[in-house]
């Protein structure tokens, strides 16, 4: 097993090419951590699909009420849903939204982050200061930029599971 410097704030996520490997940052964003690692925990990302993929921009996903590609993925519908947890208060931080940062997806409204989050392909500082930035990945970008593009794709790449490092 791999050596990571904080196993309990380390996201192990699976895709179709291998593991990205995604830093958290507890004291950055707590409560996204938090939501993160719970929904991890439950099962809650495992084949989730990638629904908005945008080319040079980012990867989109975590709708775990409309975007499971076994039980109930649509289309239409991936993207609109959360989890059945409530909604999390904006964490705004002064880290960036650099290449391989975790960003909290949300609504118009600042405080509707609540299970989605994408994984910028680039340094989108136009994100700055307007979506949460809970983690970053540290390994495995490669597979992310491997991500099939669409919104949504007709054919979408999926989380094949997501663990926390300390559970794995």
């Amino acid at each position: 097993m791999a050596e990571y410097k904080d196993p309990e704030n380390t996201i192990l996520m699976e895709l179709k090419g291998g593991t990205v490997v995604i830093e958290l940052l507890p004291d950055v964003a707590p409560k996204h951590v938090e939501r993160m690692k719970e929904l991890a925990r439950a099962g809650k990302y495992d084949n989730v699909a990638f629904h908005r993929v945008i080319d040079g921009f980012m990867a989109q996903t975590g709708d775990v009420q409309h975007a499971n590609m076994e039980t109930d993925y649509n289309p239409g519908r991936a993207g609109t849903g959360g989890s059945d947890l409530p909604d999390l208060p904006a964490e705004f931080s002064k880290i960036p939204h650099a290449r391989g940062s975790l960003g909290a997806a949300r609504s118009m409204n600042p405080n509707s982050a609540n299970s989605q989050f994408f994984i910028n392909f680039s340094d989108n500082n136009f994100l700055n200061g307007q979506y949460t930035v809970y983690g970053q990945v540290t390994s495995g970008m490669e597979h992310v930029d491997a991500i099939v593009r669409g919104e949504p794709p007709a054919n979408p790449d999926r989380m094949i599971s997501v663990k926390v490092a300390a559970d794995a």
